[in-house]
Parts: structure tokens; sequence; C-alpha cells
């Protein structure tokens, strides 16, 4: 382990079970704040109500049902500023959104691109789960289909967005969808393979791991923010 006195500080952020756009507009402002030079790196922790959410790269062609059936499971289709294709998000799926400034870390997207997708691979194998990278494809990958997705962002250096693994979500969502715009391979949870965890105790594990990638220490206080809790 190497010594944690020289970690970088980062805040954690827990916002709990919140709809995507307000999720969205939090993490607008926590940038704001690290590009001014005013806020602190941080790592939000959240589940999204369903909601699917199409990048940059993305299309509503792959969206495979109609509005009408959408408006029936009451799915919103949100455009946001991040790479990538059209996801889904929701309960059961443990979403996390860095706010860092790479300046202090490695001003390299794809390297840190990759760096998310090695927590997610390290978090994994603490449970036996045997995950990987696809060349030329972003996520985390098992031979059952596809765990985890990565969708980043940045202006300035500090980063939005960020990853989602599938824990226990209603896959049925998925079925709905071409995950990230891939039509021929499928997508799995961690229940699936047979692991019943919950998302706490995954976050932790994942946590864990994240601290030590990105070498960060995170505050052992809790400090109050209104309707979220930082700790």
């Amino acid at each position: 382990m190497k010594n944690k006195t020289r970690y970088k500080t980062c805040q954690l952020l827990h916002l709990g079970l919140l709809p995507y756009q307000e999720a969205w507009q939090f993490q607008q402002e926590l940038a704001a704040k690290r590009r001014s030079g005013t806020g602190q790196d941080t790592l939000l922790f959240v589940e999204h109500l369903p909601v699917y959410t199409i990048g940059r790269g993305g299309s509503r062609n792959n969206i495979k049902v109609s509005d009408k059936v959408l408006r029936k499971r009451g799915l919103e289709v949100i455009e946001v500023d991040r790479g990538g294709d059209i996801t889904y998000h929701g309960p059961g799926q443990l979403v996390g959104y860095p706010i860092l400034d790479l300046r202090g870390y490695r001003q390299d997207l794809h390297y840190y691109s990759t760096q998310l997708e090695e927590v997610i691979i390290r978090t994994l194998a603490k449970y036996r789960i045997n995950s990987f990278r696809e060349p030329g494809l972003t996520g985390v990958w098992t031979e059952r289909g596809k765990i985890a997705a990565i969708g980043i962002g940045a202006r300035s250096w500090v980063t939005m967005h960020g990853f989602s693994l599938n824990i226990n979500p209603d896959m049925s969502y998925f079925d709905m969808i071409n995950p990230c715009g891939i039509t021929d391979r499928p997508v799995v949870s961690m229940r699936e393979l047979g692991i019943e965890v919950s998302l706490a105790e995954v976050g932790m594990t994942l946590l864990n791991q994240f601290a030590d990638i990105f070498e960060v220490n995170f505050a052992d206080e809790v400090v109050s923010t209104g309707r979220y809790t930082l700790g």
C-alpha cells in the first residue's frame, strides 16, 4: 500500500434514489465550483429512478419500442453531455459520478476512462466475478455480457458523469434498447451471475478500489448539505 499521507482528498456524497435530472444538475454545480477553484474533488454515489440517457454519440434509433410504451412504463429519455450512446439507469444499479480535476491526476481522458473500468474490474474480482475490457468497446464485460457502462464528459479537465454497475436492477428495461448502441451483445447483472449482494456493500468495496487506483483519501467526517449527506 502506498503512503496514504500523500494521497489527495476527495469527498464522498451519497445521493440515494434520485431523478436523473436532479443529479445531473447537481453534478453541473459541483463541476462549476471545481473549475473555479472553490470546490473539491467529489465522488457521487446515486441510484436513479428508471430513465434512458443518450450521450453525444447516440441515437434514438436505438430505442426499440414506441413512445407510447415509454410513457406507459413512465420512462424519460434524456439527451446528455457525456460520451457514448444510450443506456438505462434504475434502482438496483450503482451509479458513480466522479467530479475530479484531472490536472491533479493525469490529463488524459482515455486513461481516465480505463481507470474507471479498472475500479470496477477489481471490485467484481472481490466477488469472484471475472470481468475484463473488450477491445474497441467501453465498459466492463463478463463472459455472460456487459455488466458496467462507462460514459464520461469533461470541461477544462474537470470530469462529469462516470459509470453504472448492474447489481440487481430490473433487466427487462435493457430489452427495450440497444444498450450503448450494441445489437449483438447481452447485458448482465451481478444477481444473474449468482451474486446476491446489497448496493451498500458493493459501494463500500468499490470505494476502496477507487481510493487505491486514484490515490485519494475520503473524509471521515459527515457534513450536512441539505437533503444530501457528505461523508
